[in-house]
């Protein structure tokens, strides 16, 4: 038996004529009956009814005309997961994560390589909108980025965990000491912030609003490396997600504080995939690894050890 019988026989019960259903498969019309009378005498049964003309499937040509559409229907899916295999499977992810999520990548990529030892993963960080613009041209595997802003109808998405926003000052500052800081208390420091591209700031300049404050805000930028340097100097404070924060900048130079009261509802940044029919195997893994992590128990410990 041969695919090529079972395409025949497809091909077959959509034209309902012989000569059409040949011309459909690029054969001569003997080829076709040939082949179907070779696969018949395989099987041992009848399966087409016929005199000169296509009069139909027997009882038993339908039951293996049905048996064709699931056999090739599984072997397409076979081949778009093998062309899928070439670009994710064979050890590589492309990963688009807003600045938000630079804490919780570590985590996530230690438990992904610890899943597939050989597994190696580029990281781009980028907003939302390129990460779904990115996902949708397929030139990313996966993204993190903020649920509300990925459409359902596109993306799959994987709930990691709510931001939690924290002051940051130089270990230096008269206040350093201080744990908790209210917004009002905030807006009298000199601010270095995110600029207005990043949904971190609309994040911050809405919890401003709704505690009625005018920040003073001095420097801004699109960098954590100059966030933190000039908050260090102790020039400036500054407010990030806990989850925007890497371990190594949280040093004898930077302190870390509470502020209360959290915005509410607190953003919610999910793991998030293109939606489609097959998923590549990788994918799938990732996927099924990613939700015992227990991401947001992670970050809550950390602004408990990091506050003052």
């Amino acid at each position: 038996m041969f695919i090529r019988q079972l395409n025949y026989l497809i091909a077959l019960a959509e034209h309902r004529h012989f000569a059409q259903a040949a011309e459909h498969c690029c054969v001569s019309q003997p080829s076709l009956s040939a082949a179907i009378r070779q696969l018949e005498q395989e099987l041992g049964i009848t399966i087409i009814q016929r005199d000169h003309h296509f009069q139909g499937f027997t009882p038993e040509g339908a039951r293996v005309l049905a048996w064709a559409r699931h056999t090739l229907a599984s072997l397409d899916g076979l081949k778009q997961e093998a062309a899928l295999a070439q670009t994710v499977a064979g050890g590589v992810l492309e990963m688009g994560i807003v600045p938000s999520a630079v804490r919780v990548v570590f985590l996530l990529i230690d438990a992904y390589r610890r899943e597939i030892p050989r597994l190696s993963l580029k990281v781009f960080a980028l907003s939302t909108r390129e990460i779904l613009s990115r996902l949708k041209k397929h030139e990313l595997h996966v993204g993190i980025a903020y649920t509300e802003q990925c459409p359902a109808a596109v993306y799959e998405t994987l709930p990691l965990f709510t931001e939690r926003i924290v002051l940051l000052t130089g270990a230096g500052a008269p206040t350093a000491d201080q744990k908790i800081y209210s917004w009002a208390e905030v807006g009298q420091l000199p601010l270095c912030l995110f600029n207005h591209d990043m949904q971190n700031r609309r994040i911050v300049e809405y919890a401003f609003q709704q505690a009625g404050v005018s920040p003073s805000v001095v420097v801004e930028t699109n960098t954590l490396d100059l966030l933190y340097e000039m908050v260090s100097r102790g020039q400036v404070a500054s407010i990030a997600p806990i989850s925007a924060i890497p371990t190594c900048f949280i040093t004898h130079d930077i302190a870390v504080h509470s502020i209360m009261p959290q915005p509410v509802p607190g953003p919610e940044i999910s793991l998030l995939r293109l939606r489609q029919d097959i998923q590549p195997a990788l994918l799938c893994g990732i996927w099924a690894t990613t939700p015992p992590l227990d991401l947001q128990h992670a970050l809550d410990q950390a602004m408990t050890r990091n506050g003052r």
